[in-house]
Formats: structure tokens, C-alpha cells, sequence
């Protein structure tokens, strides 16, 4: 093999290199563009699932105020029912 065939060689198995570094590349941003869609919607998903924890326990919050009180008065009639009866 002549010194300019072995060159041209070189340079032709360098070209593919460089192509292929490329092609990567170009995959590499594709799938890092992906992979920040993803969290973008992650975040959002977790926002929101925090925001309806929040609402929930106030939810609670306002049941809890409603309903200890009516409870207590019920117990507190029956009691009384209870000792004035027998």
C-alpha cells in the first residue's frame, strides 16, 4: 500500500469517525431535550399534587372544626339523656 493510499485511507476512516461524532451528538441533544421535557412535566405533576395535599388537609382542617364540636354536643345529650332517665 502506497504512502497516499494508506493517506487517503486516513482520511476516510477520519471522516466517518467525524460523521458518526455527529450523528451522536445530534442524538445526544435530541434525547437531553427529551429528558428536560420530562422533568419539566415532573415538577409540574408534583406541583400540583402538592397543591391538592394542601387543599385536602384544609379540607380536613374544616371538617375537623365542624364536626369535633357536634360530636361532642351528641355525646354530651346523651350523657344527660342517659343520667336523667336512669
Amino acid at each position: 500500500m502506497s504512502d497516499e493510499q494508506y493517506r487517503d485511507e486516513s482520511l476516510s476512516v477520519l471522516r466517518e469517525i467525524r460523521d458518526t461524532q455527529r450523528e451522536i451528538l445530534a442524538q445526544l441533544g435530541a434525547q437531553r431535550a427529551l429528558a428536560e421535557e420530562q422533568v419539566r412535566r415532573s415538577r409540574e405533576t408534583v406541583e400540583e399534587s402538592i397543591g391538592l395535599q394542601r387543599l385536602a388537609l384544609q379540607r380536613q382542617r374544616s371538617i375537623t372544626l365542624i364536626a369535633v364540636p357536634g360530636i361532642l354536643a351528641c355525646i354530651a345529650a346523651i350523657g344527660y339523656l342517659v343520667l336523667r332517665y336512669f
